[in-house]
C-alpha cells in the first residue's frame, strides 16, 4: 500500500511540474509576434525582426483555399493604397508550392511579397487554426489584430485601421 501511495505522489508531482512547463497554444492580441525568416518568390529573405518600425500585415494562405483566393484582390487593393515605406504586406504561402502561388499571382496581378512556408515552420509558430489567418503587427512587433477567416481588406474601415497603426 505504501509503495502505491509513493508511486501516486511521484506521479502527481510529475504531472504538476510538466503542466507548469507547457508552451502557449495560441497567439493573442497584445503578444509579441514570433520572429521568422522566409524567402519570397523572387529569392529575397524576409525577417520580421528587420521590419520593426513598420506596420506588418501577415496573411497565411494557400492556393487550394477558396476563401484565401477570394480575399487576395482586396489585399492587393489595400497594398496599393498604403505607403510602402511604412507598411509591409507578407502573404505566407502555407503548406503549398511556390509554383502554384506564381500562377495565382500572375493571374490576379499580385505585387505584394509571397513567402514560402511549405513546411509550415512559421505556421506552427503562429498556432494556425486554419486558412486564411491574418495578423496586423505594429511598429514595435506586437500583434494588434488577429483575423481568422477571409476579410475584405480594401474597405474604408480596413484602410483606416491600418493607417491608425501607421500613425501611432
Amino acid at each position: 500500500m505504501k509503495k502505491l501511495l509513493i508511486l501516486m505522489v511521484v506521479f502527481c508531482f510529475f504531472l504538476f511540474f510538466s503542466a507548469c512547463k507547457q508552451k502557449p497554444t495560441t497567439l493573442k492580441v497584445g503578444d509579441a509576434a514570433p520572429d521568422f525568416s522566409l524567402v519570397d518568390r523572387q529569392g529575397k529573405t524576409w525577417s520580421l525582426s528587420e521590419l520593426k518600425g513598420q506596420v506588418v500585415f501577415i496573411n497565411f494562405w494557400a492556393t487550394w483555399c477558396p476563401p484565401c483566393l477570394k480575399e487576395l484582390p482586396s489585399m492587393q487593393n489595400l497594398y496599393t493604397r498604403i505607403p510602402k515605406e511604412k507598411f509591409k504586406m507578407l502573404a505566407i504561402l502555407n503548406k503549398d508550392k511556390l509554383a502554384s502561388a506564381d500562377f495565382v499571382a500572375n493571374k490576379k496581378g499580385l505585387t505584394f511579397s509571397i513567402l514560402d512556408d511549405e513546411q509550415n515552420v512559421v505556421g506552427i509558430k503562429y498556432f494556425l487554426t486554419g486558412l486564411p489567418e491574418t495578423y496586423i503587427v505594429d511598429k514595435q512587433g506586437i500583434i494588434r489584430e488577429k483575423i481568422i477567416g477571409a476579410a475584405q481588406w480594401d474597405t474604408p474601415g480596413a484602410v483606416q485601421m491600418i493607417m491608425n497603426y501607421i500613425n501611432q
